[in-house]
């Protein structure tokens, strides 16, 4: 429909997650379903429809990972493991796809969005106090969450454009220095 409407497809920005708390010995099947379904099924799927129009011309698919597939989480045990097979498709897809000068990358954002108030939410007030403490400290760069606008817009905005078209395959940390990849 995207590119009927708009005559072709250039980038696809895939956001899609759904964070939930549960621990590893706690993770039941549909959980795990749930998860898989969100955050790697739907991200193999899009992405696959994007290249199927992409791979004429070239573009840019952009993934959202998380620092949570890197560090992991022992609360949101699922979300951290299907958040690190996004980075792992992002790789194999950005070295599949290469060949038809389509860059595909992932990113790791730490900003201020619905899904962070839903994970202060899960662990309660007094847990929530803790976290914004913990942010303070761990995010060298203003010891908050980014703006989800100000601060991540603009590399979105990079990385759809033809001057990253020698970027491909990685992982970028937009998060204040929370998580420092590749250091």
């Amino acid at each position: 429909a995207a590119v009927a409407a708009l005559g072709g497809l250039d980038v696809l920005i895939h956001a899609a997650g759904a964070w939930a708390g549960a621990t590893p010995e706690g993770l039941d099947e549909a959980e795990l379903d749930r998860q898989l379904a969100t955050n790697v099924k739907s991200t193999v799927f899009a992405n696959q429809a994007a290249y199927a129009h992409l791979r004429a011309r070239g573009g840019a698919i952009l993934n959202f990972g998380s620092s949570e597939g890197v560090t992991g989480n022992p609360i949101a045990a699922a979300y951290s493991m299907t958040k690190a097979a996004v980075h792992g498709w992002t790789r194999a897809a950005a070295r599949a796809w290469a060949k038809d000068r389509v860059t595909v990358n992932a990113l790791a954002p730490a900003v201020a969005t619905r899904g962070a108030e839903k994970f202060k939410e899960f662990v309660g007030p007094e847990a929530a106090a803790m976290v914004d403490e913990a942010t303070a400290r761990l995010i060298p760069l203003g010891g908050k969450l980014g703006d989800p606008v100000a601060d991540l817009g603009p590399v979105l905005v990079f990385l759809a454009s033809k001057d990253a078209h020698f970027i491909t395959g990685q992982l970028l940390a937009i998060d204040g220095g929370l998580v420092m990849l590749g250091a």
